[in-house]
């Protein structure tokens, strides 16, 4: 007899978290219909019921589906509990391998990010948070701050900026101004042609060091959780250990950590930099993770799951003045990056400055259907709640900052510059000292941003080695 899809499933869930694999099952589940005449979504269906059956983390409040031959996105949405208030995370997505890119930072993509603003709810223009490195945009003069006011030579509106934003995804124009300091006027700047090419995105933003009145500042600003590539699976968790080497070489005594854009990732990243930080050692506890009662009773080894600190040559540690972390936060912090406030606030102060963080407490894998070649949807439903070494997972609703700061209140100023609104907030925290920068508050309405769209947005990949 085969073994059960729930044990087959989980035993096959790779380390790197980038793969769980579900098959059907022979000897459960009487939705499957064995009849081969049966139509693409029928089996589609079949699979998704099955898969979500057994993982669903609300699985016991799983909705009655609609009919076997419907849209498989219908189909799954229709499962999902209390969407858009419970359950506002679990996707499908019709591309399993563009899913597990995305989450890797792989995307067909211009390399700039920008929000959306409206100062007068007609007109609305984006201003660039970040220009991201070795992509087409990079190789132009484009920075963050700059405005784009039209796009393929249209002026951006509230009626339009849909329709325009959706032609950014193929080779576009875009009509940039960039502000004068002298003049402090924004002054328009030649055309930029753009083409979106398969950019792997470097998760290691930024990072820097700075003196200021005898403190040792290390800044990091780290935009998603992934260890690596394709080719090179660890490539970004060296790289953050190589900068937090670096810290350490420069006898760091306060971090702040840059997590504004961070929407989350993998939890095997989480891990890694939290090890980073906190003054742990492998016997503590970083997060604690609960699956469904079925997955539980079916899996002993699931029922207590406890995921410890890594040792690492690199921690900061007891170095940090007065125990305390200071994280950069706004309403897109997120998952994967809620996680490590959580994780770390039993064993330090975890000072947040910006807004209330998304509130994401659960945490998905991604699966695919290796057994039907032409089902190439990809599944990243919750499957699994996180809670810290004290047992707490009370942030659904986000955590709230000790110091409330939003960015879009101020002109962006380069990431780094130290007289940028949640850096110069951060550094007059650690310093006591006010900063002289002269600034003018603006008086607009943040939209959208593009950041938003991103499939890694909001999510928590779990990594495990079932055995």
């Amino acid at each position: 007899m085969k073994a059960s899809l729930l044990t087959r499933t989980l035993f096959f869930v790779i380390l790197s978290g980038l793969l769980w694999s579900c098959d059907q099952d022979d000897d459960k589940n009487p939705v499957v219909d064995p009849d081969p005449d049966i139509s693409s979504e029928e089996k589609i269906n079949n699979w998704i019921y099955e898969v979500m059956d057994e993982v669903y983390y609300w699985r016991q409040n799983m909705r009655t589906p609609i009919a076997v031959d419907s849209d498989p996105t219908d189909y799954f949405e229709s499962l999902l509990y209390q969407p858009g208030e419970v359950d506002r995370f679990s996707i499908i997505y019709p591309d399993y391998q563009e899913l597990i890119n995305s989450l890797s930072g792989i995307s067909l993509d211009a390399g700039y990010e920008f929000k959306l603003f409206t100062p007068d709810n007609k007109l609305v223009y984006a201003e660039v948070i970040y220009v991201k490195k070795n992509s087409p945009a990079s190789s132009t003069d484009l920075k963050r701050g700059d405005v784009i006011e039209a796009i393929n030579g249209t002026i951006l509106t509230i009626d339009n900026y849909r329709n325009l934003l959706g032609q950014t995804a193929t080779t576009h124009t875009i009509t940039p101004l960039r502000y004068n300091e002298e003049s402090q006027i924004y002054e328009p700047l030649n055309d930029i042609s753009l083409t979106p090419v398969q950019l792997s995105e470097d998760p290691n933003f930024l990072d820097t060091v700075y003196t200021i009145n005898n403190q040792k500042i290390g800044y990091v600003v780290y935009n998603f959780f992934a260890p690596g590539t394709s080719s090179d699976e660890t490539k970004y968790d060296r790289e953050m250990d190589a900068i937090f080497e670096k810290m350490k070489a420069e006898n760091v005594n306060n971090l702040i950590l840059d997590l504004r854009y961070n929407g989350g990732g993998y939890v095997s990243s989480a891990v890694n930099l939290a090890s980073l930080i906190g003054p742990v050692t492998s016997s503590d506890i970083f997060s604690k993770t609960k699956y469904n009662s079925l997955v539980m009773s079916a899996i002993p080894s699931l029922s207590n799951v406890q995921t410890a600190f890594l040792t690492k040559s690199q921690n900061l540690g007891n170095t940090l003045t007065g125990n305390r972390l200071y994280v950069l936060t706004s309403d897109g912090t997120a998952s994967a990056s809620e996680l490590i406030i959580n994780g770390l606030k039993p064993y330090m102060d975890v000072f947040l400055i910006g807004d209330v963080t998304y509130g994401k407490n659960v945490g998905s894998i991604a699966i695919e259907d290796e057994e039907n070649p032409e089902n190439n949807y990809g599944l990243l439903p919750i499957v699994t709640q996180s809670f810290n070494s004290l047992d707490q997972s009370d942030y659904s609703t986000g955590f709230v900052p000790n110091i409330t700061v939003l960015e879009g209140t101020e002109r962006l100023r380069a990431l780094g510059d130290v007289k940028e609104i949640m850096l110069r907030t951060a550094i007059e925290e650690i310093t006591g000292i006010p900063s002289s920068a002269r600034v003018i508050k603006l008086d607009r309405t943040e939209i959208a941003n593009t950041l938003e769209g991103k499939i890694r947005t909001g999510t928590m990949i779990e990594s495990a080695i079932i055995k």
